[in-house]
């Protein structure tokens, strides 16, 4: 594939790292003039999650927001995004704020998004001018092709959201209200967020656990939406590579068992038959263990690590996943 050739390029989960975009810009042909970076012929489309972890927090939206503004990429919002939406929006009811500052989950949802509350003021003009732009970013693109999503692409939840959504441009934003109930855990909104911005899952069998990378017990997993059969556990549970149980075991095979609507938070077990591919990040995966499938395939490989690469996705019009066109680079050194 050559950078004059006409598509898009879909870039992963940036997270505050700059250096890495910038190189990444470079690698796929984009040119910088005057602080706006461009290609002759074609568009980058960023998964979300700009922000929070790296130490270039206000550099990478800078340079995102100009070329979004200019025609040279596209966006759509990531769960950070809506996270700190959510963080700087205060509860209509209980003197705290949409997404928790008090309470036992407050010293969490703030190690998350400490970063970028250092990076612009917290509570700042700064602080309140990204909040503001982060609000007018949809929530998936439905290119002519080509699909973005940060986590999931499941019409149902869609459908969710569309009526407490506003649509410009063949997009959809949230609205003032969607962003409430999106933050009120029981709503049906809130179902349909946590599906489309960090993936849906299903409850584990009984007697089932793992520890994920934090090293906490997690006895839900992340479901392999892109699969068209998600019937059984096995078929449904996305178990990271070299998992163990919370005794230290290694993770045996899940069993071949059913999954009901009742093991999830959705209507019914997402699957994607859909013949128009999917590009997503959100999911850490990893260049030796790639998450990918004909019709789907993730960006996100983990750059909020130091070490690790940002990737792009390069699209052109091929209507089946093509793995050789993801192509990735690390922070210069």
């Amino acid at each position: 594939m050559h950078h004059d050739d006409p598509g898009y390029d879909v870039i992963g989960d940036v997270h505050g790292q700059h250096d890495k975009l910038v190189e990444l810009l470079r690698f796929l042909g984009y040119r910088e003039r005057d602080g706006l970076w461009s290609h002759a012929t074609r568009r980058a489309v960023f998964v979300g999650d700009l922000i929070d972890r790296g130490n270039g927090q206000l550099e990478v939206l800078t340079t995102v927001r100009r070329m979004v503004e200019a025609g040279t990429a596209l966006i759509v919002m990531g769960n950070h995004e809506f996270n700190a939406i959510a963080w700087a929006t205060p509860h209509p009811t209980n003197g705290d704020f949409l997404r928790p500052r008090l309470g036992k989950k407050g010293p969490k949802n703030y190690a998350q998004h400490a970063a970028f509350l250092r990076a612009v003021g917290a509570e700042s003009g700064v602080h309140r001018e990204w909040i503001e732009w982060f609000r007018t970013l949809p929530l998936w693109l439905d290119l002519d092709g080509l699909r973005v999503v940060h986590a999931c692409w499941h019409q149902p939840s869609m459908d969710v959201l569309r009526p407490l959504a506003q649509q410009r441009g063949g997009s959809w934003f949230l609205d003032a209200t969607a962003v409430l109930l999106a933050s009120t855990d029981g709503a049906p909104e809130y179902d349909a967020l946590e599906c489309l911005l960090k993936g849906p899952e299903v409850r584990l069998p009984n007697g089932w656990a793992y520890l994920d990378k934090s090293d906490h017990v997690r006895t839900e997993a992340r479901i392999a939406w892109w699969r068209a059969d998600t019937s059984t556990f096995r078929r449904a549970a996305l178990i990271p590579p070299g998992s163990r149980t919370p005794e230290r075991q290694p993770f045996s095979l899940l069993p071949d068992d059913p999954v009901t609507k009742d093991d999830v938070r959705v209507w019914k077990v997402p699957s994607y038959t859909d013949e128009i591919p999917v590009v997503v990040g959100h999911y850490w995966s990893k260049e030796d263990d790639l998450i990918h499938d004909p019709r789907m395939i993730c960006v996100d490989l983990s750059a909020a690590e130091e070490l690790n690469p940002l990737a792009a996705y390069r699209w052109s019009g091929e209507t089946t996943i093509n793995e050789a066109h993801l192509v990735w680079v690390n922070r210069p050194t």
